[in-house]
């Protein structure tokens, strides 16, 4: 989980106080706007807002597949002299429940946190439930809400943000399965990872490359297994820009400025004093490294592509004959061992237009990995 964890706090301290860092600059008049969840009678009122979020993802798995849920969040505290506003972490872990309990009762959590010298009370509301889609696969569904109950409605977002949960996002884990990606689904449960619905967050594969029992939902949309840069010395709280970018402007401050952000929360106190403590390998190392790209996956073949017949087997004169020829991809078939079959005509057959009813006089089958699409396409 050290990688995980890693991501999530990234995404979780994403814009908690943007470069120049310091509370006065313009950009951080209006702080905690990733993934917050403000209290439901405030966003009656101010409909650009949310008090929820949902996250639905596929799970490949069966009644004895074991489904962690933990939900992380910051809450906001009051500012006292010897500490401006600044933000706690709170996690709200639910009981680890077996695929075959949650398909009978739903798991739901109520939980309050308060009671802390500048907290105001916050109530979080979670239910989780899982639907069986197609044999062998689930959809599993955790609902978050802020049911903090106000007795006055608050008078602008900063006085609601006392309330509200910020930066909420949601880690699903699995024991005895495994999660489908929705940015890479397998062809067989294409309708079905279209049919999540997402609202607030995104959900995506975390850990080891390649893992699949862990899922980070998250307010920024992420690809399937993020990273962590290792050059990175730690947090800068901005991820649209770079560490180097970042770490060279905070060097250029004025005195007043490094004052002024020294005298802002724990946080990026501790910063302003790892980058002044950079040595000139660390900065160095902040340039840039040249990593080797991981292959990409080819474009999916689509009707009336070109393409160029590679046959890899050669095991038959038909595949010799064929071999470097153009064709054009007429359908895309699955048979019912889930393989996939491209139907493809030739360019230079002389009968491809003597077919009946529209249909090509001369059809061949090849697998994906036989066609190369055409240069000229």
């Amino acid at each position: 989980m050290t990688t995980v964890d890693a991501v999530a706090r990234a995404t979780l301290y994403e814009g908690y106080l943007l470069y120049p860092y310091r509370p006065t600059a313009s950009k951080n008049r209006q702080r905690w706007t990733t993934g917050g969840l403000l209290p439901s009678a405030y966003c009656a009122e101010h409909k650009d807002e949310a008090s929820a979020l949902r996250v639905e993802c596929l799970v490949e798995g069966d009644a004895a597949t074991a489904l962690d849920v933990e939900v992380r969040f910051l809450q906001l505290m009051d500012g006292v002299a010897s500490e401006p506003q600044h933000a706690v972490e709170r996690r709200l872990v639910l009981p680890q429940q077996s695929v075959r309990d949650v398909l009978v009762h739903p798991v739901t959590m109520r939980a309050i946190f308060d009671g802390e010298p500048g907290a105001h009370r916050i109530e979080v509301s979670v239910r989780g439930t899982v639907v069986p889609v197609s044999d062998g696969t689930l959809k599993v569904r955790v609902d978050v809400a802020n049911s903090t109950v106000l007795d006055d409605v608050p008078a602008n977002r900063d006085s609601a943000m006392a309330s509200a949960l910020a930066a909420c996002h949601v880690v699903l884990h699995v024991d005895g399965g495994a999660f489908v990606s929705l940015f890479d689904p397998p062809q067989r449960l294409l309708d079905e990872s279209r049919g999540c619905m997402n609202a607030g967050v995104w959900p995506v594969l975390v850990g080891n490359d390649g893992a699949r029992d862990t899922m980070l939902a998250s307010p920024i949309i992420l690809y399937d297994h993020p990273e962590i840069a290792p050059e990175s010395p730690g947090d800068l709280f901005d991820a649209t820009e770079i560490d180097e970018i970042l770490t060279l402007r905070i060097l250029a401050l004025t005195d007043e400025e490094k004052r002024e952000i020294a005298n802002a929360d724990w946080r990026v106190r501790a910063l302003l004093e790892r980058t002044q403590r950079l040595t000139a390998d660390e900065l160095q190392a902040l340039h840039g490294r040249l990593r080797p790209t991981p292959p990409q996956k080819p474009a999916p073949l689509r009707v009336g592509d070109r393409v160029r017949l590679k046959p890899r087997g050669k095991a038959d004169i038909m595949d010799l004959a064929l071999a470097g020829k153009l064709a054009t991809v007429e359908a895309i078939e699955c048979d019912f061992e889930d393989r996939v079959h491209v139907v493809v005509t030739l360019d230079d057959d002389p009968g491809r237009d003597l077919g009946l009813a529209g249909m090509p006089g001369h059809r061949f089958f090849f697998a994906p990995e036989d066609l190369e699409r055409a240069a000229d396409a």
